[in-house]
């Protein structure tokens, strides 16, 4: 049997054109090995990596958001106490909004849906 390599034409044996086979089963089994790496570690980390710019977009934008809110809320407790809770009384407006705070908190973290980065099938 002739057999070209693209370098020279030999004459193989069955003995070697066993060997070929083999370099080439390992060869196929390496570049399988790599293929499946690549599909199993970069896939999930453009993921991981996509799913984290979003969500830390997604919670510096809700932090903001939350924060205007509170303070509107302060603000409106400030004005609608009116002269009834100045002086010693000024604390009240502040825990009005800490439990507004609290109560943005809560409904936030009971909103959360996916807990991993895995998908739902």
């Amino acid at each position: 049997m002739r057999v070209c390599d693209g370098n020279h034409i030999g004459v193989t044996t069955p003995e070697s054109s066993r060997h070929l086979g083999s370099v080439d089963r390992v060869a196929d089994l390496v570049e399988s090995v790599k293929q499946y790496a690549k599909q199993e570690t970069l896939g999930p980390l453009k993921g991981a990596g996509r799913w984290l710019a979003f969500g830390t977009v997604a919670a510096l934008l809700l932090g903001m958001a939350m924060l205007m809110a509170v303070l509107g809320v302060l603000r409106l407790s400030q004005d609608l106490g009116g002269a009834a809770l100045d002086g010693s009384w000024s604390f009240v407006h502040y825990l009005i909004a800490g439990a507004f705070n609290l109560l943005l908190v809560y409904i936030a973290l009971t909103r959360v849906g996916q807990t991993s980065l895995a998908k739902e099938i």
